[in-house]
């Protein structure tokens, strides 16, 4: 199976109701685990290097991991530059394989947004890739506070920028451990009745509950979920159980054979969830 755009796996998840999970990468143990979830469950996958992977990875290196896995995997895989906060880096992840530009100005005022947006937007149309962008701010549990997605700016932002589709702050928040909250579904719908056609994201999609992400999967615009949370603490119980299970067991490569198979058993759950065709 060849590396797939965002477009490509979103544009039939919007026609036949089912969403695409956009899981944040790590490491190689994990991309790895997340393709090998998506080929037993049939599914198209995004793998995401969001800002914490390229500080420990090179974009270099991650679009090649990424391109690695896509070109011998049995489903679509789109290798996705998550939350690009400069022209430089998006252009950077272009040039390094990426077939997916996620660039994120939704700190900046509406129009500057916009602006930005359009100009990445157009770049990764001309090579032939996807672009997402993010209109309303998504705020991080116990960290800043989110400023939710406003319909008529959500409208103007699909409209001026041309993305492939439009991550949207509609009570979701980054990194949140627990699934106690809920989206906005009113004002999920209110988007949604203005910018049809337009994929929507939701970022910090492990603080969604599972019966909501999947109704929304189903019955709404909305497309991508973005999973991170949920699945660093899978990888982190995992880890811990194989650093206990031995000792005397130095070599990572063999402590970390033992993490793959827990983090895809948590990553299918979540991608059954979201694919029900």
């Amino acid at each position: 199976m060849t590396l797939a755009t965002l477009s490509d796996v979103l544009q039939p998840a919007l026609r036949d109701g089912y969403a695409v999970a956009g899981l944040v990468t790590l490491g190689w143990e994990d991309m790895r685990a997340f393709v090998a979830a998506a080929e037993e469950v049939g599914c198209p996958v995004i793998l995401q290097a969001g800002p914490g992977c390229r500080a420990h990875t090179p974009l270099p290196v991650l679009g090649t991991m990424f391109r690695h896995l896509a070109e011998n995997a049995s489903v679509p895989v789109v290798a996705h530059l998550d939350h690009g906060y400069e022209f430089d880096e998006c252009q950077e992840a272009l040039d390094n394989g990426f077939s997916s530009l996620m660039f994120d100005g939704s700190r900046k005022p509406l129009q500057q947004n916009i602006d930005e947006t359009a100009r990445i937007a157009e770049m990764a149309h001309a090579a032939g890739i996807s672009c997402e962008g993010e209109v309303g701010f998504v705020g991080y549990d116990q960290g800043e506070a989110s400023a939710g997605t406003n319909p008529d700016e959500a409208a103007k932002f699909a409209r001026e920028t041309g993305v492939d589709a439009m991550a949207v702050s509609v009570g979701n928040l980054h990194l949140q451990q627990d699934r106690t909250g809920g989206l906005d579904e009113d004002r999920i719908d209110a988007i949604a009745a203005v910018t049809k056609g337009v994929p929507l994201v939701i970022h910090g999609g492990s603080g969604v509950p599972h019966d909501q992400r999947a109704r929304l999967a189903r019955d709404t615009s909305i497309c991508k979920f973005n999973i991170g949370t949920e699945l660093r603490m899978a990888f982190g119980q995992a880890l811990r159980t194989a650093v206990a299970k031995d000792a005397d067991r130095f070599d990572r490569v063999q402590i970390l054979s033992d993490v793959e198979a827990p983090i895809a058993k948590a990553t299918k759950l979540v991608l059954d969830n979201l694919y029900t065709k």
